[in-house]
């Protein structure tokens, strides 16, 4: 660990907490664990503190100018270039050149922090494993410190797992995916670690604990001297980019390691940001590794951004792909703006997972993943994302047919034709339609996620497709969008207008299928009336809640009092 020059001796030297030794003005409140305190030493946490004592006002301000944005568009506004900026978007300027360690990412796998999980990525072939504290976890305080232990054990080259059901061992390969790291957004808390009174911001809680135990370990293993390497989620604007290029400006400096090394790839899966991309590579130029198109959260951000705009309605969530105009549109100008900056254009998640039962179902969907990387790899992106390992290597395929032996597009693939791309191209309204299908298959993705996140699984298999929080979202959205307005149902002949009796019904019927799908023991031992009762709430709501886990939050929330957290 680098120096600890800049804090004081007695600061670090102070009470315990719950069992745990802490510096002046952190409480943890979580469940005492021996394995978890190696995790949140003094030294550890006075750093996570430092760094939200620095930068708590600079995000207090970012979210309230992200509510003043939501006021905006309620009151008829619509996103778009801001005139202020535009010497950003016009001048010719790259970001820091790709470090040689990540230069090729033409397939990477995404999933939770979870031991099994984290080797069986790490081993599955792809480039990058992103590791998710985000919408694939569910961030009860097991899941987080077991996360951070597993990561560390991963960074060190020792994680192991033992399935004893199988009687099986599972180890690290000798070649192994490059390990970058999502933490949560920005708007998250984290509970059960109070800093001066106050929640700590869940995502300075994962960045600064997994920095701190694994920045020089990573970079002698994995960074070839640079790193270590994450993704940051959920933007909406260039000042948040900045306060993230702040927050590794100053662990770089504690460090002690030189100015550059962190690397990051910024997730574009808001709106607004779509608006922001050369900003935010600007704001993050010396640590930046390129923008990625994270369209399920896209399609959330797109409804939750016009939840006023009667205009603005969408079709079944299945029919809102990346045919769409909007959509392509999109894809396009990341790809354009990435390239002219000298970055990596990362292309969206394929969510199906192989059907096992079913060769010839398998097989189609397959071939819908094989057709939707090659569209990604034809306009330009550098790689893509897949769920699972049994998708590797149809990804992989597609994307070494179209690149050959480079390792990635940036100089290749300029699209030079996105720059006419306008306000306009991007806010399309998607085109299809709507069906009583599509409210029963929202609703019950919905409680079925939903249940899964409150009993501690954040990333769900259900009707072949790897569920996370980002699809889930737009199941609520979308369903509180058609409420909302009524919308008819014109896509079945049905003719039907939505509203809450049909959606009462809709819902008794959709729990019902839920229990004889996952049998009747399992359904009474889930949490599925009580995720019924909150998905219900949120999709009937007069106000659309920001996030859905936002309120859920509050159910997986437990603290510990210092007398019961050693027993």
């Amino acid at each position: 660990m680098g120096s600890l020059g800049m804090y004081s001796e007695s600061a670090v030297r102070k009470k315990s907490s719950r069992g745990y030794d802490v510096p002046e003005g952190v409480d943890i409140r979580g469940r005492y664990d021996e394995e978890f305190a190696r995790i949140l030493n003094k030294e550890a946490l006075l750093f996570v503190a430092d760094l939200q004592r620095t930068f708590r006002n600079h995000i207090r301000y970012s979210m309230e100018c992200r509510r003043e944005a939501k006021r905006r568009y309620n009151e008829g506004a619509v996103p778009g270039f801001d005139p202020a900026t535009k010497y950003i978007r016009e001048s010719e300027w790259t970001c820091a050149s790709v470090p040689p360690a990540v230069a090729d990412r033409r397939v990477e796998i995404t999933g939770p922090v979870e031991r099994k999980m984290i080797i069986n990525a790490l081993n599955s072939g792809a480039k990058v494993f992103m590791a998710d504290f985000e919408d694939a976890l569910s961030p009860n305080w097991e899941n987080l410190m077991r996360g951070q232990i597993n990561l560390k054990d991963a960074v060190d080259g020792t994680i192991s797992f033992h399935d004893k059901a199988r009687n099986k061992v599972y180890k690290l390969n000798d070649q192994t995916a490059k390990l970058f790291v999502r933490p949560r957004g920005w708007h998250l808390p984290e509970a059960h670690i109070f800093i001066d009174g106050e929640p700590a911001t869940g995502c300075l809680v994962d960045f600064g604990l997994y920095f701190f135990h694994n920045h020089a370990n990573f970079r002698r293993s994995q960074g070839q001297g640079s790193g270590p390497f994450f993704y940051l989620p959920k933007m909406e604007h260039s000042r948040e980019a900045k306060i993230w290029n702040s927050v590794f400006e100053r662990a770089e400096k504690m460090a002690g390691i030189e100015r550059g090394s962190i690397r990051a790839t910024v997730l574009i899966e808001t709106l607004p940001a779509v608006f922001q991309m050369d900003e935010i590579l600007y704001e993050l130029r010396d640590h930046s590794v390129g923008l990625n198109c994270g369209r399920w959260d896209y399609i959330f951000s797109y409804v939750k951004t016009f939840q006023a705009h009667l205009d603005r309605l969408l079709p079944d969530r299945v029919q809102v792909g990346m045919a769409q105009h909007f959509m392509r549109s999109y894809s396009d100008l990341l790809i354009r703006t990435c390239h002219r900056r000298g970055v990596h254009a990362m292309g969206g998640m394929a969510a199906q997972i192989p059907i096992r039962d079913d060769p010839k179902a398998n097989e189609m969907a397959l071939e819908l993943v094989r057709k939707d990387k090659l569209r990604e790899a034809k306009a330009g992106h550098d790689g893509t994302w897949a769920a699972h390992p049994g998708l590797i290597p149809a990804c992989m395929e597609v994307f070494t047919n179209s690149m050959g032996n480079a390792p990635n597009q940036i100089r290749s693939a300029r699209r030079d034709d996105a720059a006419n791309l306008t306000e306009d191209d991007l806010l399309q309204q998607p085109r299809g339609v709507r069906t009583l299908e599509g409210l029963r298959l929202n609703t019950r993705v919905g409680i079925q996620y939903l249940a899964a996140w409150l009993t501690g699984t954040g990333s769900v298999p259900l009707y072949n497709l790897m569920e996370d929080a980002a699809t889930a979202e737009i199941s609520r959205v979308q369903n509180w969008q058609w409420l909302k307005y009524g919308v008819e149902l014109d896509g079945d002949g049905l003719g039907v207008r939505v509203n809450k009796e049909l959606f009462a019904r809709v819902v008794e019927e959709e729990m019902e299928r839920i229990e004889r799908e996952v049998g009747k023991e399992k359904f009474r031992k889930g949490m599925y009336k009580e995720a019924c009762k909150m998905f219900t709430r949120q999709c009937t709501a007069p106000t659309l809640d920001d996030f859905l886990t936002l309120d859920a939050y509050n159910h997986i929330v437990i603290h510990h009092p210092r007398e019961l957290s050693r027993l």
